[in-house]
């Protein structure tokens, strides 16, 4: 009786590890964004959605990447800028879900696969390393986030929409000013 015991939980042991080893992939919460999207709006419509999930990427990528500067960043001012990231894309992203119900879009609820692969890429990072690469992000994320909100503040689309752009501009643009003063301080910490 104890070998038959013994034997049922040795199995069930290993049916337990290969099904999570067999455990499909979850899918990325952007690109089911999207093909929701895709289903409900036309051109225009799916304009405006494709903007708001973008920016929902950004925002959720924003946020993981600010939590770990707070822990692996060296320089006070890469915590500092890391919880600042944290607390200005949180509420970026609050204001962008509400935006986003309001207008019946669906966004993604949780980091995509792009903000893992960041993510990961830092995580691999260490002290003066990784208070470079995270300025050296945080430049380029923000000129492009920049570029992307004055396009759609000022471009056709859905009114509500080009004015919550408007309305991130000044924070995207104090982003960016820290970001590169961050920068250049680990430049000359380099030197």
């Amino acid at each position: 009786m104890k070998r038959f015991m013994l034997a049922t939980a040795s199995f069930a042991l290993i049916f337990a590890l290969t099904s999570c080893d067999n455990a499909p992939k979850q899918e990325d919460t952007k690109k089911v964004a999207e093909e929701h999207n895709e289903a409900k709006f036309n051109n225009n419509k799916e304009k405006d959605a494709q903007f708001l999930v973008n920016a929902a990427e950004v925002n959720l990528e924003e946020i993981k990447l600010g939590e770990i500067a707070k822990t692996n960043g060296k320089m006070p001012e890469v915590k500092k800028m890391g919880e600042m990231m944290v607390m200005e894309h949180g509420q970026a992203l609050k204001d962008l879900q509400v935006l986003a119900a309001k207008k019946q879009i669906t966004i993604p609820t949780s980091i995509t696969d792009n903000g893992q692969e960041a993510y990961k890429k830092m995580m691999n990072k260490k002290g003066s390393d990784f208070d470079k690469a995270y300025c050296d992000m945080m430049v380029d994320g923000h000129k492009s986030a920049v570029e992307n909100f004055e396009k759609v503040s000022t471009g056709e689309g859905d009114a509500d929409i080009k004015g919550w752009a408007a309305s991130m501009l000044p924070t995207l643009r104090a982003h960016l000013d820290a970001s590169i003063t961050c920068q250049k301080k680990c430049e000359k910490m380099k030197m």
